[in-house]
């Protein structure tokens, strides 16, 4: 049975975000497990799908307002559980618990079935062109918490 997947991930009823990604041999270090920093990429797609599947698109963000707007990751907090290998099919789990004023808090999830292998939990800061912090537009901090 083969199984396809959106390439973007999808949006789940809970307003978490859901992407399915694979383990390819140039993600793996000399032990045949997934190198530590690889899960890192895992999460950032997951993240930029997240945006695509909510409808905001980056670009935009950048020439909002004039003053542009983008999010930066300003702290991560990772918990390794479990290593993935080669050939796994992971699951990417972003949910919004936070998003308001200058930041987001977002909590990441990779799981190879029902197994969790990574936990995380992200500070994303929201600033300008300029790199100075601004406030997350209302509407679009309703979209990150499922409430647009």
């Amino acid at each position: 049975m083969t199984e396809t997947f959106s390439l973007s991930g999808e949006l789940a009823a809970d307003g978490s975000h859901r992407l399915t990604q694979r383990v390819y041999y140039e993600d793996t270090d000399f032990s045949g497990f997934v190198y530590h920093a690889r899960y890192l990429h895992f999460m950032e797609r997951a993240r930029t799908d997240y945006l695509r599947c909510l409808g905001v698109e980056q670009s935009a963000l950048h020439q909002m307002d004039g003053e542009g707007l983008m999010f930066v990751v300003h702290r991560m907090e990772i918990d390794f559980k479990s290593p993935a290998r080669m050939d796994n099919v992971l699951t990417i789990e972003t949910a919004t618990e936070k998003a308001g004023g200058a930041k987001m808090v977002l909590n990441q999830k990779i799981l190879r079935g029902e197994t969790l292998l990574i936990a995380a939990k992200v500070i994303i800061a929201v600033v300008n062109a300029s790199g100075r912090p601004r406030r997350l537009p209302e509407t679009l901090a309703k979209s990150f918490l499922g409430e647009a």
